[in-house]
């Protein structure tokens, strides 16, 4: 069954805040009876952009870079060659890799000179794949976490959480020397629990605001007009080199948003000056 990051949190999934394990365990009943009224929503909110329906708390990049300027002396310090309070920049992030694309994918990120920021899956993936994270790390690629084993994060409890969450910042450590500060929840979907346990960990959400649903088409045309018909500046892209039509449609969105002028830069470079706080969610 293809995995889909493409669905947007509802609202009892964005502020539920208790969980198996703790106090309110007696509550556990009436959350399964409100179960098909939340799936419902979700349904619902699927008919409007991603901003619509969730009451996450989040965080916008201009926002970033805005509130680190504020506390900066003296001019704020840019991050790499690529200043995005003066570059039109915008981030192609991927779910769900390694996979057999994902060297293919690194080939034309490298010819084309774009950097982007992969949140892999840990079984089946991390483990598969292990020297093509070390290439995405050793080629200047930002490689963040989307889970273990994709499970839906506000539906299990807190020790699992933390389970889904440190077994690939360990296994991404292990391989880059460097542990992830990034990480995407799947299916968009977070709570006030599931940010309380990445800011234990050190770690921000980022969710999107492009999405090619490439799960549902391997059209590779269709692929790139859905992209190239949401992009804007600070956009983040969401995109998955597990499926056979995404990766051929790559360059024909990099070279049509770089004739826009769009820069590419990594998530990170599209907040700084600002810096990804854990516990906090970003999205344009």
């Amino acid at each position: 069954m293809p995995l889909s990051t493409d669905t947007i949190p509802t609202p009892t999934d964005a502020t539920r805040t208790s969980r198996p394990g703790r106090a309110t365990r007696k509550m556990r009943g009436t959350g399964r009876r409100l179960r098909g009224w939340a799936l419902a929503s979700a349904a619902a909110c699927l008919a409007f952009t991603l901003t619509g329906c969730a009451e996450v708390d989040t965080t916008a990049p201009s926002t970033a870079r805005a509130e680190a300027a504020k506390g900066a002396h003296g001019t704020p310090a840019r991050f790499g060659t690529v200043d995005c309070r003066e570059a039109k920049c915008i981030a192609l992030t991927f779910d769900a890799g390694p996979s057999e694309n994902s060297a293919r994918l690194l080939d034309i990120l490298k010819e084309k000179k774009v950097p982007a920021t992969f949140f892999l899956l840990g079984k089946r993936h991390i483990e598969k794949y292990p020297q093509l994270v070390k290439r995405m790390a050793r080629e200047g690629h930002e490689v963040a976490s989307h889970t273990w084993d994709h499970k839906i994060l506000t539906r299990i409890s807190d020790a699992q959480i933390r389970e889904e969450l440190k077994r690939p910042n360990d296994a991404i450590e292990r391989l880059t020397g460097r542990k992830p500060t990034l990480m995407r929840p799947p299916q968009g979907r977070t709570d006030a629990d599931v940010h309380e346990i990445c800011k234990e960990l050190g770690l921000a959400e980022v969710l999107w605001s492009v999405t090619a649903k490439d799960y549902t088409t391997n059209d590779s045309a269709l692929i790139t007009k859905r992209v190239l018909d949401q992009s804007s500046r600070d956009g983040i892209i969401l995109l998955h080199d597990i499926y056979p039509g995404t990766v051929p449609a790559v360059p024909g969105i990099i070279d049509a948003l770089k004739a826009r002028g769009y820069v590419f830069v990594t998530v990170p470079q599209l907040l700084a000056p600002g810096k990804a706080e854990p516990g906090k969610v970003y999205r344009p």
